[in-house]
């Protein structure tokens, strides 16, 4: 009873707070640069808070410094975008479904989302294009390359077409592996966005449980001009596994920096 109370306690502050990304996304794209990445950070922390998720980061982590280049990432659950903003504000690459989702995919397009129409040689040529532009501008972009999401132990196979942009723009790669887990380190599937589970059961099933933290490791970053595109992209998938598994296999919680949540703005997703 005090566990579902709770949940629904999160659920009324989470309604609030979308209610005011709608608000901040009318001007969001007007903003400049800096202010669009503070709004991102702030909103997506705050989101954070509300479902109790705490991001544990090494203090050494490269994502600290980290402004530019392309992100290669595995994709567990749409909360991914939320955390990975909430520690570097970014532009996502997503399929175009996202897009039609009520509120979410307005919201996705003012945050300036990038949409994929998959299977359409036409649709990929205009985002490689679109891509590379925004890299050499200094933009953070990511992707999630698996195309879908997984349970979170292993990284399924990564689709390379997405990669030819860092090549094109000569961008770094930075490779970084996302894990859930609960206080003690254990893998959690909570946040996992998988099968025929609808949004909204995932989010409730985030909303119901107690505390859930995630790790993020980044592997060292990949020079993208050094390589081919299928050298890239196999290079990208070894780091991010190779990092799973070494957090996997530890038996003990590494001290880690908790990023500190704060109440504010705006939303994109992908799944």
């Amino acid at each position: 009873m005090i566990r579902r109370f709770i949940a629904l306690f999160r659920a009324t502050r989470l309604t609030l707070h979308i209610g005011y990304g709608l608000i901040m996304a009318v001007a969001f794209p007007w903003f400049n640069l800096n202010i669009r990445r503070r709004i991102l950070q702030s909103w997506s922390s705050g989101l954070l808070a509300i479902f109790n998720v705490r991001i544990d980061i090494d203090d050494d982590n490269a994502l600290h410094s980290l402004r530019r280049g392309l992100i290669v990432t595995n994709h567990i659950s749409w909360l991914d975008v939320f955390v990975l903003n909430a520690v570097v504000p970014m532009r996502f690459v997503a399929k175009s479904e996202v897009r039609r989702w009520p509120v979410i995919g307005w919201l996705c397009a003012r945050a300036q989302t990038i949409f994929l129409e998959r299977g359409k040689a036409r649709s990929a040529a205009r985002i490689n294009v679109q891509m590379v532009a925004l890299l050499q501008q200094g933009e953070c972009l990511a992707i999630f390359p698996e195309g879908t999401t997984t349970d979170g132990k292993q990284v399924a196979h990564f689709h390379s077409s997405l990669l030819q942009p860092a090549i094109d723009a000569g961008a770094l790669v930075h490779p970084v592996a996302i894990r859930y887990q609960d206080g003690d380190g254990v893998h959690s599937t909570a946040a996992a966005y998988i099968d025929d589970l609808s949004f909204g059961a995932s989010m409730w099933n985030i909303l119901s449980t107690p505390e859930l933290h995630v790790r993020l490791l980044a592997a060292q970053p990949l020079d993208a001009q050094a390589l081919d595109r299928r050298a890239l992209t196999q290079a990208a998938h070894e780091r991010i596994n190779a990092s799973l598994h070494a957090a996997g296999s530890s038996n003990f919680h590494i001290p880690l920096t908790p990023v500190q949540h704060t109440e504010s703005i705006l939303l994109p997703s992908t799944r």
